[in-house]
């Protein structure tokens, strides 16, 4: 048994369904008939009567594909076990894959019980959902819909086969209808996805959708192994850093100066954005950066000024013209409103590294001029990151925002070759892609980001490993593993604000 628990600690090769195809055929290949299908089951098994060793009951939903055959073997699994299996399935065995047909054969010449409708079940009883798995792309209405919704509302826990029904394995959305709105999605409590770690698992509703992840690649020896590692991954998961120690002999010079440039004030357009730009230094000076400045574009800059002096009196401030851009790692945007557009032309063409946040992506959104130059940075080695939400990715691409969120991976490579940067797209599985690398998606990070002020922290971190030396891929990665890492380290209980966040960083 390969079975082995997902979590953020993990490295993970990460497939698309294309590729998991190809790794199934090539797998296939090499095995006699129905192999596959019959290790798919087992593993299914295996896993059922480890998070539900008490079920009473349990009940297998097959749908009319191989996902519904895998169900099938893991009732004669689950049945030869002595559990008391219970099956629901759609199709009629004519209209099954052969491999599919030969399961269900198998398990009804068992004596194996066949349900009309769901069962009435209790918390200690277990449902499989074996419905669609991987390989769909319906949405889910009418009768398969009562299903699912008759699965997640009851008190039984969910494992889902492969993929939750009605997820799409490659994007972590719900499959839609032609309207915009989703069709029925299954949420597991636990998701043993089968061959290959899939894309859309990390991301999106992916993330909600899943429970606590699993992964049995069935292979039982080398030579299967070699053939699904011998295929081109399309992604990874961003790993966890490795921790790094000081020297002793060493000086804050050692570390990189980083530049915090933004904090629009109230006078501006009635709106003080002064505490992003604290809030990302705050986050540069956790993140171990060797000196940070401050340089804000508050109209009323020396009461601002006053007021981070008495407050951070760590921080060190500087008037934008006194700046020296080619020796400093910039983080340019956390709140600089409009005002962004006076010196973002100079940050552009002068800094040495430079990390782009909010308001910065939206005035090149905004100004081809400026995103030209963005474009020579990369001809001229000066390494750049870019840390758009959806809706500033989709302004840079000229998208809707939904294309970006059922393209994650794909737009923020296709940003990162547009604009020749480090992207890290942010949201519920952020993507960092840069050209030459294979892709990331984030594990870490929950929904107490969900607070103003947490991408402002984000940009201060990246800036903060960029100044020490990693390369603009490395940094993003690590600061993007660590801010969730810390969201996820708070208590649950208790209200994480960016400020929070910030002092949390390593």
């Amino acid at each position: 048994m390969n079975l082995r628990r997902l979590d953020s600690s993990h490295a993970c090769t990460l497939f698309d369904i294309a590729d998991t195809r190809l790794a199934e055929q090539q797998l296939a290949s090499l095995l006699p008939a129905h192999t596959l299908m019959q290790r798919a089951g087992a593993a299914i098994g295996q896993l059922a009567l480890a998070i539900a060793p008490h079920a009473q009951k349990i009940w297998i939903a097959c749908g009319p594909g191989n996902n519904g055959g895998d169900g099938w073997e893991a009732a004669c699994f689950l049945h030869n076990e002595g559990m008391n299996v219970f099956v629901t399935y759609f199709a009629a065995v004519n209209d099954l894959p052969v491999d599919a047909q030969e399961a269900m054969n198998k398990a009804m010449s068992q004596g194996i019980q066949i349900s009309e409708s769901p069962l009435d079940l209790g918390p200690q009883d277990l449902i499989i959902d074996c419905l669609l798995g991987m390989g769909s792309s319906r949405v889910v209405t009418g009768k398969m819909a009562q299903w699912v919704e008759a699965m997640n509302t009851s008190p039984a826990l969910i494992l889902s086969a492969d993929m939750p029904t009605g997820l799409n394995a490659d994007t972590g959305q719900a499959h839609q209808h032609p309207s915009g709105e989703s069709g029925a999605l299954v949420r597991a409590d636990h998701t043993l996805m089968l061959l290959t770690a899939k894309l859309g698992a990390f991301m999106a509703q992916g993330r909600d959708a899943t429970g606590q992840l699993w992964l049995d690649d069935l292979t039982q020896n080398d030579l299967e192994k070699s053939l699904t590692a011998g295929i081109q991954a399309h992604c990874e998961l961003n790993p966890q850093p490795t921790q790094t120690l000081r020297l002793h002999n060493s000086h804050k010079g050692s570390y990189g100066d980083v530049a915090i440039v933004g904090g629009e004030s109230v006078s501006n357009r009635g709106m003080g954005m002064t505490g992003a730009a604290v809030l990302a230094a705050s986050a540069a000076l956790q993140g171990g950066a060797g000196r940070v400045l401050v340089s804000l574009l508050a109209s009323d800059k020396k009461t601002q000024q006053q007021d981070i002096a008495m407050d951070h009196p760590e921080l060190m401030q500087r008037n934008f013209d006194a700046l020296d851009l080619k020796q400093l790692t910039v983080v340019c945007g956390c709140g600089g409103g409009m005002a962004i557009t006076h010196v973002l032309s100079e940050v552009l063409q002068r800094s040495h590294k430079l990390v782009l946040d909010a308001d910065a992506l939206n005035a090149i959104a905004r100004d081809t001029l400026l995103a030209q130059l963005l474009q020579h940075r990369n001809a001229r080695s000066m390494p750049t990151v870019l840390t758009p939400h959806p809706l500033e990715a989709a302004r840079l691409l000229g998208c809707s925002t939904a294309h970006i969120q059922s393209h994650r991976v794909a737009s923020a490579e296709q940003l990162a070759a547009f604009l020749g940067c480090t992207v890290a797209l942010k949201g519920s599985g952020t993507v960092i892609a840069c050209q030459g690398q294979i892709s990331r998606i984030n594990p870490t990070g929950n929904a107490q980001l969900a607070t103003a002020g947490t991408g402002d922290v984000l940009a201060g971190l990246i800036g903060a490993k960029l100044a020490q030396g990693l390369t603009a891929f490395e940094a993003t990665s690590q600061a993007v593993f660590e801010h969730g890492q810390a969201a996820d380290a708070w208590p649950a209980q208790t209200r994480l604000t960016a400020s929070r966040l910030a002092s949390q960083l390593h």
